[in-house]
C-alpha cells in the first residue's frame, strides 16, 4: 500500500510497477469479457458485429470493471488501515479512515479503478474491432484476443521473473476456454 504517495509516478515503468494489478486485471477482464459476451459473433461469419455493438460491449465491461475494482481496492486498503489500527492498539476503531490516510485510500482506490476501467475498455474493444475488418476471417477477433492474452502473459511472466512461455501459454489457454464458452453461449 502506497498511502504516502500522493501522485502517480510520471514514468511508465513507475506507473506499471505501481499499478500492475490494475493494468493487467483490466486488460484481462476486457479481453475475456469480449470473448464471453461476443464469442458467438466472433466465430460466425454471418454475425452482425458493428462498431456500435463493439462500443456497447466495451463500455459495459468498463463500467462494471470500474465498480468492481473500486470496491475491491477500497475494501483492501481500508482493511490495511484497520490492521494498522489494531497493531497500534488504538481504542477507537475507524480512526485512520477519518484522517488524511483515509482520504489517500479513497483517492488511490479511485485512481486504480479508473486505470483498470480504461484498460478493460481497451481490452474489450481491440478484439471486437479486429473482427470488423471487412476481408478478414470471422475468427480474427478471437485470434487477436487470444494472442493479446498470450503477449500479456509473456510480458507479465518477464516482469515477475517467472517463465514467460508458461505465463503466455496459461493466459492463451484461458482465452481459448473462455472463447469456446462464449461461442457456445452466443450472448451477443
Amino acid at each position: 500500500m502506497h498511502l504516502s504517495a500522493a501522485t502517480i509516478p510520471l514514468t511508465m515503468p513507475g506507473l506499471f510497477a505501481k499499478n500492475r494489478l490494475d493494468l493487467v486485471a483490466g486488460l484481462c477482464d476486457g479481453i475475456l469479457t469480449a470473448l464471453i459476451l461476443a464469442g458467438g459473433s466472433l466465430f460466425h461469419p454471418e454475425s452482425s458485429m458493428s462498431l456500435g455493438l463493439s462500443l456497447r460491449v466495451a463500455v459495459a465491461a468498463a463500467a462494471s470493471g470500474a465498480f468492481i475494482f473500486f470496491v475491491a481496492h477500497y475494501a483492501e486498503l481500508r482493511s490495511e488501515l484497520v490492521h494498522a489500527e489494531r497493531q497500534l492498539n488504538l481504542l477507537s476503531p475507524g480512526r485512520f479512515a477519518t484522517t488524511r490516510l483515509g482520504r489517500a485510500v479513497l483517492r488511490e482506490s479511485f485512481v486504480g479503478a479508473m486505470i483498470a476501467s480504461i484498460c478493460t475498455f481497451i481490452g474489450a474493444l481491440i478484439p471486437m474491432l479486429a473482427s470488423m475488418i471487412p476481408t478478414a476471417p470471422a475468427w480474427l477477433g478471437a485470434a487477436v484476443a487470444i494472442a493479446a492474452l498470450g503477449l500479456l502473459g509473456f510480458l507479465l511472466g518477464r516482469a515477475v521473473y517467472g517463465k514467460p512461455t508458461r505465463w503466455a501459454l496459461g493466459l492463451a489457454v484461458a482465452g481459448v476456454i473462455v472463447a469456446y464458452i462464449g461461442m457456445k453461449l452466443r450472448i451477443v
